[in-house]
């Protein structure tokens, strides 16, 4: 199916008339600011262009629409998504906004549909965690130019400069990681996501420097891409059969986590004094497993609800739409029965 065009953007009417998309954002709403001579060559260029803005912040001040907020979530299946949707929802609901929510299912196609269709729709902005296929940014970047606020969430896109919030995965990764080496683990596996992907990498790196900190090679230890339970329990066999196995594995996420658990216990060896396990997410099946995960805790709900808050300062006009605003929120290692005690030294 052929993506489907956008008309002319405000950034391609300020690279005509040599002025900054702000000052084409406030001359289209009559901002007195902007003087009205200009503010008639802006009117003029546009309509001779069939220019059509995003009315919303104009609606929304005479209450002729719904406020709607319109979210993409890669997969409604993950504790973590849901987690930050519901963040959203709380913090969107005492602003009076509701929320059009849809799922890109890891589909770089559909995302770029979705966007199409929330701008269609006029939503008051968006806000997005990228699928792990995307590899082509246009269609935020159109959705930018034309004035529709964009938040990314958890995966966000390094080629376009736009707000987004965070959970510190380097330094997440980085305590887990010590974690694992202070209960005396010296070969230890990492399973993460694409590389192509910001959180791949900062979670790979705190893995790796953790080691480095440790004074163990990270080049003599196990990385695989894998990053969901299906994939963990196919590999983990034939990575554990092999003479210089870990003794130690850190998953990318939770799931991941603890498809390699149920492996290593059909295997017949113990969790975890054989073998110590953490994730990445501390959801619900961090608890119903046996034994329970030790994990890092992302916090979904705050994140969703920092996005939120951006997002609507944006559509109120109480933030620059133009302003890029960065939120890390804070991770913590929740430590349970995956993972062996630490050893205590004797006096």
């Amino acid at each position: 199916m052929p993506e489907k065009k956008m008309p002319i953007t405000m950034k391609d009417i300020a690279t005509e008339i040599g002025v900054s998309v702000a000052t084409i954002s406030r001359a289209l709403k009559d901002d007195p600011r902007i003087s009205e001579k200009r503010r008639e060559e802006i009117k003029n260029y546009a309509k001779e262009h069939n220019f059509s803005p995003n009315i919303i912040a104009e609606s929304l001040r005479h209450r002729r629409v719904m406020k709607v907020i319109g979210i993409i979530i890669p997969q409604f299946t993950h504790f973590y998504f849901s987690s930050i949707l519901s963040g959203i929802e709380e913090e969107a609901t005492k602003s009076g906004y509701q929320l059009m929510v849809a799922q890109s299912n890891e589909n770089y196609e559909r995302e770029v549909e979705i966007c199409n269709s929330f701008y269609e729709s006029k939503v008051c902005g968006i806000i997005v965690s990228q699928s792990k296929n995307t590899i082509k940014y246009d269609h935020f970047q159109k959705l930018m130019d034309n004035g529709v606020p964009l938040v990314f969430y958890d995966r966000i896109c390094t080629g376009i400069n736009a707000s987004r919030v965070v959970v510190d995965d380097y330094m997440g990764a980085f305590s887990a990681v010590e974690h694992l080496v202070s209960i005396g683990c010296k070969k230890i596996a990492f399973y993460g996501s694409p590389m192509k992907l910001e959180i791949s990498k900062n979670r790979y790196n705190g893995w790796r420097d953790a080691l480095l900190k440790h004074g163990i090679n990270p080049d003599a230890c196990v990385k695989m891409y894998c990053d969901n339970r299906e994939d963990a329990e196919l590999i983990t066999p034939e990575i554990m059969q092999g003479e210089n196995h870990p003794d130690a594995f850190f998953a990318v996420n939770d799931d991941t986590a603890i498809g390699i658990l149920y492996t290593i216990k059909r295997m017949g060896l113990r969790v975890p004094e054989d073998i110590s396990i953490c994730g990445f997410t501390n959801g619900q099946r961090a608890i119903a497993c046996d034994p329970m995960l030790t994990t890092v805790e992302q916090n979904g709900m705050e994140v969703g609800r920092q996005a939120a808050r951006i997002l609507i300062d944006k559509a109120e006009d109480k933030m620059p739409i133009d302003k890029v605003e960065r939120r890390v929120v804070r991770t913590r290692l929740v430590v349970r029965g995956t993972t062996k005690s630490i050893p205590i030294e004797e006096e």
